[in-house]
């Protein structure tokens, strides 16, 4: 397990000599190896795949076990192909066995509290929508270890938030629920294969006590070479992680469209107190 262990921490850091502990795992293994795969076959999911997802799901942490969160499980092409037109066109949305919208539910504790007669003064604050945005985060990443660990690949759909009111009606989310993310879903297809990207050094994340940028030069400048290598050998242009950020946040338009949420939020129903 050494030699795989250190060819996985090679290629997320570039490091061909880091200490490994003596309670290392495969589940580590299998985290370290995660890469994003934008290829699938057309081999359909086993049955009882999406239950054993969802069960690895509920099974994150939850704020005060609100669960505030819901998922939404796509498999009928035209839906997939409308989803992936309001989600910048990716091809994989409509290639992927599987395509599940992750939500931010607060529409659930309403209607419990609705029954009860109660008017829950705490849910039209920002907090509230941070704990629905962070509990199908949580949810969402455990399926992902719960996925690769069955032989499944997956990526990260962002641009499900281009127009949250389109997919909003599309899926006929009621108010107060939004979607934070899509995910595609199936197994990887081997002609295509994903690679592992490399990471920023521990260093430039890593703080001690109390927080420090003094090494976070030496850091970016060691990252931007690997990145850019990685990018050169994937056929990509070679850009570092330094203008690849400067490219992605400097301008507006980068956004596409995702800078109306906060109005979109309010239209939906959400509180941003």
């Amino acid at each position: 397990m050494t030699q795989a262990t250190q060819h996985g921490l090679a290629l997320r850091y570039g490091d061909t000599d880091s200490t490994i502990p003596e309670n290392w795992n495969p589940i580590l293994d299998q985290l370290v190896n995660h890469r994003s795969v934008r290829a699938f076959n057309d081999k359909p999911l086993p049955e009882g795949t999406l239950e054993a997802l969802i069960a690895a799901a509920q099974s994150a942490a939850t704020s005060s076990n609100l669960q505030v969160w819901s998922v939404i499980a796509v498999q009928d092409p035209s839906r997939k192909a409308r989803l992936a037109e309001l989600a910048g066109n990716q091809a994989y949305i409509r290639q992927a066995p599987l395509f599940l919208v992750w939500l931010a539910d607060l529409s659930r504790v309403s209607r419990v509290a609705a029954r009860a007669g109660v008017e829950l003064e705490a849910l039209p604050y920002i907090e509230s929508l941070l704990l629905g945005t962070i509990d199908a985060s949580l949810a969402a990443q455990n399926a992902v270890v719960a996925l690769e660990s069955m032989g499944l690949g997956s990526v990260y759909i962002g641009a499900i938030r281009n127009d949250i009111k389109s997919v909003a009606k599309e899926l006929e989310l009621p108010p107060q629920v939004y979607p934070v993310f899509g995910m595609c879903v199936g197994y990887p297809d081997a002609e295509r294969p994903a690679q592992v990207k490399p990471r920023l050094p521990q260093a430039a994340v890593l703080h001690h006590e109390r927080y420090s940028a003094e090494s976070e030069l030496s850091s970016i400048e060691q990252y931007d070479q690997r990145l850019g290598a990685f990018y050169q050998q994937e056929g990509m242009k070679a850009a570092g992680w330094s203008e690849q950020v400067v490219n992605r946040l400097r301008s507006i338009s980068s956004l596409h469209g995702r800078e109306e949420l906060v109005s979109a939020l309010q239209q939906m129903g959400f509180g941003l107190r």
